[in-house]
This record gives structure tokens, C-alpha cells and sequence, in this order.
């Protein structure tokens, strides 16, 4: 059935794009809708109209990125033969992504954190919970390598899908402080180096180790 109304005049999934790359930009709480309007090339009237407010656009944004930005490095993820090789392959092409001039530096859901009012607090968690699908996903990979027997029985999967997330997070803030791709690869052949030792099963806690 045909939308009734006066035609919306703009294209939607472009502005949506535009105002994805403003908010990766320049964090939720310090881009104003006219610098939204500016991006977007709608006036605040058609944006109010068509997404509902400055959050729905947010959120709107933060979803197209993860179905755009974050979509290969979970593919990569998946599809790769072992669990080092699947997270090894999500880190670069993270890396890739980062340092790509075409597109702000760093990762969205990361760098557009929220830490002002608690006005916020449902935006707050909503970005938590998208960073939080980065270490689930390394840990259902380990989880399958050790069905598929390439991670070792006894490892401490959440640490090490931890581990990573941290490495990845990180990554993010130092492509936003100007690191470039090398230095990123750098930071994930660090990483990678401590593969062996983060999947070696671990017989006893800190806690209850022997004492010396």
C-alpha cells in the first residue's frame, strides 16, 4: 500500500549513514542536532519526524554500524578453521577498519560511550551491551574450539575472550589518538604472542596456589 502524506524528499538509509558518521565522530552527548541537520541535510522538523528523536537516531546509527562496520569481523570470526586464527582474523580486519580514512578513526560503540547525566542511563546500557557482544562472541568461538579440539580442555575462556575484547577496546582508543595500522598490527602481534600461555589450562586459582 502506497505511504500516504506528502513524499519524505530525502533518502532515508543516506541520511541514516550520515548521521552514523557524525555520532561516530563526535560521540552521542557532544553532537547537536545541528550538526546532525548539517550532516544529514534535512532540517530537525524531518529528522524529528522520521526517527522519533536524537536517541532513536542513535540507536538507529549504532545498529547500522554493527550491520555494516562490525559484521565482517564476526564472519571473519566464524569462518575462520581454528579459534586463534578466527580471533587473529577479527582483530585485523578491526585494525583495517580502524585506520581506514574514509571513515572516522576507532570503533562507534566504543569511542560514542556516554558519561554525562544519568538522563543517559538507558543509552548507557544499551552501548554496554553492545560492546559486551565482542567478548561473548570470542568466548562461543573458544567454546568451539575446544568442541573442535584446537583450544586446550581447561582453559580459562572467559579471561581469554576478555583479554581480547580489552586488546580490541584499546585498539580502538589508540586509532583515535592518531595510531596508525602498523602500530595496530603491532599491538595484535603482542597480543597473539601470549596465545600459548593464555590457552594453558590453569590447575589452581591465585587465590588457592601454594605458597611458596
Amino acid at each position: 500500500m502506497a505511504e500516504r502524506g506528502r513524499p519524505r524528499g530525502f533518502d532515508r538509509d543516506l541520511a541514516l549513514r550520515q548521521a552514523m558518521l557524525t555520532f561516530w565522530e563526535h560521540g552521542y552527548e557532544s553532537t547537536s542536532m545541528a550538526d546532525l541537520t548539517a550532516a544529514m541535510g534535512i532540517a530537525s522538523a524531518s529528522i524529528y519526524a522520521c526517527f522519533g528523536s536524537k536517541e532513536h537516531l542513535f540507536r538507529e546509527a549504532v545498529e547500522l554500524y554493527g550491520a555494516t562496520q562490525g559484521a565482517e569481523p564476526l564472519r571473519c570470526l566464524e569462518a575462520s578453521a581454528t579459534a586463534r586464527e578466527g580471533i587473529a582474523r577479527a582483530l585485523r580486519v578491526n585494525a583495517e577498519r580502524f585506520a581506514d580514512p574514509a571513515t572516522p578513526p576507532g570503533c562507534m560503540v566504543v569511542l560514542s560511550a556516554l558519561t554525562g547525566t544519568t538522563a543517559n542511563a538507558g543509552l548507557r546500557d544499551f552501548l554496554a551491551e553492545r560492546r559486551a557482544l565482542v567478548p561473548w562472541s570470542f568466548r562461543r568461538r573458544l567454546e568451539r574450539g575446544i568442541e573442535e579440539g584446537d583450544v586446550t580442555p581447561g582453559t580459562d575462556i572467559d579471561a581469554v575472550a576478555a583479554f581480547y575484547a580489552t586488546v580490541l577496546q584499546g585498539m580502538a582508543v589508540q586509532s583515535r589518538d592518531g595510531a596508525g595500522r602498523a602500530h595496530l598490527e603491532t599491538i595484535i602481534d603482542c597480543a597473539l604472542a601470549a596465545w600459548t600461555t593464555l590457552t594453558s589450562p590453569r590447575t589452581a586459582s591465585p587465590a588457592t596456589a601454594p605458597q611458596e
